[in-house]
């Protein structure tokens, strides 16, 4: 569409470079004086004015860019050249009795339209202010605070601020790009001022994050302010006095009530080698999202002999290699951080660089330092390592300050391995610290620092050249906006995470049901030793874990040795079969669906030759074919006898195929459940055949449970245990083997149950139940108890139904340690329904701490806003707290106004949810 209308823009682009309509006007519009040249580049319209009425226009707007008509073309000009100066201290436009021109009248100004040079007089009268706050009232930051030569409008500091964030844009682009608007030729001169825009950009995040907090509320000011207290805490995380029922400590679900904390390193934020903190200071002194520096440097100099301990689960690299790390021409290797687990924000006081790798001393010092901040009972903590990580921390505690120790053995501390990085563990780490099995901890995967670095990492390049504080104020700025985001992005996240939460809730506990009440009838005993089992480890994780496998005796011995006693079976029964003279209905339908199977299995080996068969193979293949026909003519002669309707049938068939034989394979055997309704078929016979079919669906069934079990202890067993080209492909030859048996196994299930579903009507068992036991069978339900589908994780995944174990026989739980998997799987099961229900109640409090923690913030910035009302003595200091306190507790309602009228209706249908579940 807008190709066929370039041709416009292209022409407007060009008239705009005349004078658009106005070569032919002689005087000003303003003034009438005559011969116009001047226009402006950024105000509205394109209209020529005179020098005075061009001056007297931009008296409010003095960094407008001019241009000025030669006689030919526009040309670059200035207001300051005109002559217009800007008188500060006074209303706009009213001239000061006593100005003070700015140091040699040259003074430049960064703004968003690029960089200006203009003419400046301060106010020098004698009630004047100093000229840091005559340039602060008008919106524009000086560059220093004796004698500013520069400064920085506060639109294109906030324009920055927020590019930052957002694009991870350097000061270095952002600067060249606004000197490129001032002149893009390299022809005009433009006045360097990019390390005064790199010190005010800096001072400028400082600012901002001293106001946001409220340091510039409190009597006490900026150098009152206490470690940590300028970060943005979590207002879905548990806080006591702010977010917290009264009786907290005595609620009887103290897991509700839990913090969770994830531990997480990053190598990509490096600092290279340059400047020090003497040089370099940070311009706060913790008080934000960093440790305090020289009191963690400190205490890591006296650690410095420290030893770490090595890894004793999968060679973590983060642990055995932790003192190797080069850091050549680096003075920081990487990050250390501690973030909220559920909701993926930095906490104080939680973020340390890495001078050597990821040590346990470094980390064990930020994650001490930020549980100063809290006196909570319950806490889960997530690292990549804790397998190895916690095993003496609370020994190493004994070195750190005892301001920092944790009184670990009057609380529930819990420790987990993220989800992702869960596989990657020996397998006893696997059960003992997954989040998917430990009560009270919902569907949290630990894995929240990991998120975040994504959005932190492309400012790498730019913060590893900067100096030891500025680096720490930058990052610590950009950890704050992080933490924003996320906090006013709050009500769609919880609602998003709400709304999954339920359906998975559902499900889960229908599945675990359905199990449930399928082992119920016959294992019940079991099921409550099981159900002790796992309530034990849950109360104790000393006690035998149910999650973990005590032994397989499935070896590939032992496959091969049952795959060998069935092909001497198959053998055995393709030559030779009984058919007795005085042959019974049950014996017939009996024979017929061995005869049926042995057709499905000549079918297969007759595929498998292919078109390349050796004469041996066809000479046999032959004689099974023969010896098949023969059984299926003198069984058909003996089916005619309770079914002699079929010989009229069988002698229509002949006469329309023209008497061609068909292979046996292919010869119809017409059992009742391919017959049509129509057909006059002894129902005694159909009723034969339904239970036959009924015993021959679970016979597959145990038959793909069975081959599946087998599947997977051969994929161990290959995993673990075979090197070499010979010994995989022989791996590989008994893996074709068991698939083909479940192909086949699966194949006898759909037909038996096709059989099932024609044959019910006729003998009155449509209502008896047996379709919760056989139930279709999809590609996706052929899978053992641990397989995954796409898209599935550990929390998400449901077993297949044909582990249910419905009609199962006794002795087929007891052998191959299937009682064991079972045992196992019900576990798994009764987990993923306890994390997904505990996930929405997790949900729900935090829900209701989100509202609480916003009402209580709002009430803290009331307080400070009539607080400082009965202390200060300017009026207009007094009316600037009282709109920004005023301004933010009314900000805080309005997130909780909108938060809560967006989840209202989902927490509608989560009480619903409840109250069917107590009324039932």
């Amino acid at each position: 569409m807008w190709l066929k209308h370039r041709g416009i823009f292209l022409r407007e682009f060009i008239r705009l470079e005349g004078r658009c309509g106005q070569a032919s006007a002689q005087s000003c519009l303003e003034c009438n004086r005559p011969s116009p040249e001047y226009r402006c580049e950024d105000c509205l319209g394109s209209e020529l004015y005179c020098t005075t009425c061009i001056l007297s226009a931009h008296v409010r707007h003095p960094l407008h860019r001019l241009q000025r008509w030669n006689g030919q073309y526009f040309e670059q000009t200035s207001l300051k050249t005109l002559g217009l100066r800007i008188q500060l201290g006074h209303t706009t436009g009213q001239k000061c009795l006593n100005p003070q021109r700015a140091f040699n009248d040259d003074f430049v100004v960064v703004d968003t339209r690029g960089i200006h040079e203009v003419a400046l007089d301060f106010c020098n009268c004698a009630t004047a202010e100093s000229h840091v706050q005559q340039l602060l009232r008008i919106s524009w930051f000086p560059s220093t605070t004796s004698d500013p030569k520069t400064a920085a409008t506060f639109s294109v500091l906030e324009q920055y601020h927020l590019l930052s964030f957002e694009s991870k844009i350097s000061t270095y682009e952002f600067y060249h790009a606004l000197r490129r608007m001032s002149d893009n030729t390299g022809l005009l001169p433009v006045k360097d001022r990019y390390e005064s825009f790199l010190r005010m950009i800096r001072e400028w995040r400082h600012l901002k994050m001293l106001k946001r907090s409220g340091r510039g509320h409190e009597a006490s000011g900026i150098d009152g302010t206490a470690e940590g207290e300028c970060a943005i805490l979590c207002p879905a995380c548990p806080h006591p006095g702010k977010n917290l029922p009264a009786d907290w400590k005595d609620a009887p679900r103290q897991w509700l009530y839990g913090l969770f904390l994830a531990i997480d390193a990053n190598f990509r934020l490096k600092r290279k080698a340059v400047s020090n903190d003497n040089v370099d200071p940070s311009l706060s002194r913790g008080w934000g999202y960093f440790v305090e520096e020289d009191a963690y440097k400190g205490f890591l100099h006296d650690s410095a002999d420290s030893i770490q301990e090595k890894s004793t689960c999968s060679s973590h690299a983060a642990v055995n290699m932790a003192d190797t790390k080069s850091n050549r021409g680096l003075a920081v290797t990487g990050l250390g951080t501690i973030d909220c687990a559920r909701h993926n924000m930095k906490r104080p006081n939680a973020v340390g660089d890495l001078q050597k790798g990821e040590r346990y001393i470094n980390m064990d010092y930020l994650f001490f330092s930020t549980l100063r901040h809290t006196v909570l009972d319950t806490l889960n903590i997530s690292y990549d390592i804790a397998c190895q990580w916690h095993k003496r921390l609370w020994h190493r505690m004994s070195a750190f300050p005892f301001s920092m120790h944790l009184s670990h053995t009057v609380k529930t501390v819990s420790f987990f391995v993220p989800k992702f990085h869960l596989p990657a563990h020996i397998e006893q780490c696997q059960t003992s610290f997954s989040f998917n099995f430990k009560s009270g901890v919902g569907r949290t995967d630990g894995e929240a620092p990991e998120r975040g670095w994504a959005n932190i990492n492309p400012v790498a390049s730019s913060t590893k050249e900067m100096g030891p504080g500025a680096r720490r104020d930058t990052l610590d700025d950009y950890f704050g906006d992080s933490n924003w985001k996320k906090l006013v992005g709050l009500g769609s996240t919880m609602l998003r995470k709400m709304k999954d939460a339920l359906p998975e809730r559902e499900n889960h506990r229908e599945a675990f049901e359905d199990l449930d009440d399928g082992l119920r009838g016959e294992y019940g005993a079991t099921l409550e030793q099981w159900r002790e089992q796992v309530e034990a480890w849950e109360r104790d994780a000393a006690q035998p874990n149910p999650f973990e496998r005590k032994a397989e005796s499935i070896t590939m011995a032992s496959v091969r040795l049952e795959l060998a006693r069935e092909d001497q079976i198959d053998l055995q029964t393709g030559t030779y079969l009984a058919l007795h003279e005085d042959c019974t209905p049950s014996v017939l339908i009996s024979t017929g669906l061995e005869l049926e199977e042995q057709q499905w299995r000549m079918k297969a080996d007759r595929a498998g030759l292919g078109v390349h068969a050796t004469d041996n193979q066809e000479g046999k293949m032959l004689q099974r074919s023969n010896t098949l026909r023969r059984r299926i003519d003198a069984w058909g002669k003996m089916q005619e006898l309770y079914m002699p309707f079929l010989a009229a049938l069988r002698a229509s068939e002949a006469s329309v195929s023209n008497n061609v034989a068909a292979a046996p394979e292919a010869i119809k055997l017409w059992l009742p459940s391919h017959i049509s309704r129509t057909s006059p078929c002894d129902t005694r016979l159909q009723a034969i055949e339904w239970k036959l079919r009924y015993g021959q669906a679970h016979d597959a069934l145990r038959s793909l449970r069975s081959n599946l079990r087998a599947l997977t202890a051969i994929l161990k067993y290959k995993d673990r245990h075979l090197r070499g080209q010979g010994a995989n492909t022989r791996a590989r030859n008994t893996l074709k083997a068991v698939e083909a048996r479940i192909e086949a196994a699966a194949s006898t299930y759909e037909h038996a149950r096709k059989s099932l579903v024609v044959l019910a009507p006729r003998v009155n068992q449509t209502q008896s139940g047996w379709h919760s036991s056989l139930r279709p069978l999809d590609r996706a339900d052929i899978r053992s108890m641990t397989d995954i589908l796409w898209g599935e994780s550990e929390g998400t995944r449901k077993l297949s139904w044909i582990w249910s174990m419905r009609g199962a026989a006794p002795n087929e739980m007891d052998n191959d340690n299937t009682l064991e998997d079972m045992r196992i799987e019900w576990c798994k099961a009764r987990a993923r329904a306890m994390r997904w229900a505990e996930e929405v109640e997790l949900l729900k409090e935090e829900m209701r701490r989100i509202l609480q923690f916003f009402e209580w913030d709002a009430q803290r910035w009331d307080e400070r806003g009539l607080g400082n009302a009965l202390q200060l003595d300017d009026a207009d200091q007094h009316e600037g707290q009282m709109a920004y306190a005023k301004r933010q507790a009314v900000l805080r309602r309005m997130l909780a106004e909108s938060f809560k009228t967006s989840w209202a209706d989902t927490l509608a249908l989560v009480d619903t949810f409840e109250d069917m579940d107590l009324s039932t």
